[in-house]
């Protein structure tokens, strides 16, 4: 009897502790859903930049509203993870925080045309930029992920400039993103999600090289002093 009781005193022990777990993914689930209709709108605004030019300013102002209105989700989110067990529960919200850094990163190359840093894109999601002892933070992963996200966008837009007649935007994107692309030569990448990207990063940059190319042998390249 005496060993039933302990046997059973340790499992429902387990079973509370499982209870717990659900309930906190649930709760994080729930929190995810609502950060993840805000990525959606974001992303259908920010589409404006392949067809209308005059559409891109009002768009990044939109999409920084937005991003406003994220922060208080990923507040939600820091609460709702336990502390110490950021990664544990990480994979509910890795592919949407990919997803933000690189809206983020592309929203501050239009208006800047200059890279985000990792710290700018933390603060724009109100989390912290340094890892302290697993709480919630940016992963340098997430962020690096949705620089090479950026890059396929401002591949596509390359092409999509030159059909209403914007040819200093593909100069512009090929010097940025070739100076991206030595950026990541530079990292020796273990994980497997950031190497499959990376493998895309050349098709990326030969797109763009065939824009400028295309443009160069038709004489349409703007003069170099109008060159970004």
């Amino acid at each position: 009897m005496c060993t039933n009781h302990v046997i059973n005193s340790i499992f429902t022990d387990f079973q509370r502790n499982l209870d717990l777990e659900q309930d906190n993914r649930e709760a994080i689930r729930n929190i995810c859903k609502d950060i993840s209709q805000v990525l959606r709108e974001v992303t259908t605004i920010l589409q404006v930049i392949h067809y209308n030019e005059d559409g891109i300013g009002p768009a990044c102002v939109k999409a920084r509203d937005l991003f406003e209105k994220a922060q208080e989700g990923y507040a939600r989110l820091k609460e709702a993870v336990p502390d110490h067990e950021y990664f544990k529960y990480q994979e509910h919200w890795r592919s949407i925080t990919q997803r933000y850094c690189f809206l983020i990163a592309l929203t501050i190359w239009l208006e800047t045309g200059i890279l985000a840093t990792h710290d700018t894109v933390a603060q724009i999601l109100g989390i912290s930029a340094v890892e302290k002892r697993c709480g919630f933070h940016l992963d340098i992963e997430d962020y690096l992920s949705g620089l090479l996200q950026l890059c396929s966008e401002l591949a596509r837009l390359a092409v999509n400039s030159v059909t209403r007649a914007d040819y200093e935007k593909p100069v512009q994107i090929s010097k940025f993103v070739m100076e991206l692309n030595a950026g990541f030569r530079l990292l020796n990448l273990k994980n497997d999600h950031l190497r499959k990207r990376f493998d895309v990063l050349k098709y990326d940059v030969k797109k763009i090289e065939e824009v400028v190319y295309d443009l160069s042998i038709r004489g349409l390249l703007p003069a170099p002093d109008a060159a970004v």
